[in-house]
């Protein structure tokens, strides 16, 4: 493939998605930006390199260039893959200062990343609402840095509600809400008993929820075990 080739990915007001004025079809539930980069990824993982894309969604009103890599990551077009952009400017593309932050994230530069995390998870909150698929995914991205950052406590209550939002929006059985659900019990792990106690309850209720209670019976016996020796 000519990696000089752009695509052309449209999102109309009302959710329909257009990639090189081709219609595709969008299931129940998923977000057409996330089928269009499951499009890209297809060809880019096909090919081995990365594949640009021009993205105009009309929901938003974001207009921005991208590659799909062949791993499925994304980045802005042209941007090196580990430099990161300056995160202080709130000014700047939404996509760039999403593609900063990932950067100081993998660089556990967490002073500059979480931050810029937030910032950004705000602003697709009030654009989009909280159960957006890109709110989602800033979301996921937030709670990914909670954990690697130590804030076990807000990693375990952020991956709670991203699996039980994922279960409302996909239903049982999906692959985001599975490893949303084992994310949410492994921060609640590393929590000291005196933090750990007051969140088990909804934990569990979560993980009694979002998926059959067998495929969960060990995780909830070590909860139960480890509560039980907090308490005496």
């Amino acid at each position: 493939m000519n990696t000089t080739t752009q695509h052309q990915v449209h999102i109309s007001r009302d959710g329909h998605l257009h990639l090189d004025n081709e219609p595709h079809a969008v299931p129940d539930g998923v977000d057409p930006s996330q089928v269009a980069v499951h499009i890209l990824h297809i060809e880019a993982a096909g090919t081995g390199l990365p594949v640009r894309a021009h993205s105009q969604d009309d929901r938003t009103g974001s207009s921005f260039d991208m590659q799909v890599m062949p791993d499925g990551t994304t980045q802005a077009a042209g941007a090196p893959p580990a430099a990161p952009l300056p995160t202080a400017d709130q000014t700047a593309p939404l996509f760039d200062r999403l593609v900063a932050a990932q950067a100081a994230g993998r660089a556990h530069d967490f002073a500059t990343a979480t931050p810029a995390a937030d910032n950004i998870l705000m602003q697709l909150t009030a654009e989009q609402g909280d159960t957006a698929y890109g709110t989602l995914e800033a979301a996921r991205f937030r709670a990914d840095l909670a954990y690697l950052s130590g804030e076990y406590t807000f990693a375990t209550t952020s991956w709670t509600w991203l699996a039980l939002t994922w279960f409302d929006h996909l239903g049982p059985g999906k692959r985001r809400t599975q490893i949303a659900a084992q994310n949410a019990a492994q921060s609640w792990m590393q929590l000291p008993p005196h933090e750990a106690g007051p969140l088990a309850a909804d934990l569990v209720n979560m993980l009694l929820e979002v998926t059959d209670p067998e495929r969960t019976e060990t995780m909830r016996a070590q909860i139960a075990e480890r509560l039980a020796a907090a308490g005496n």
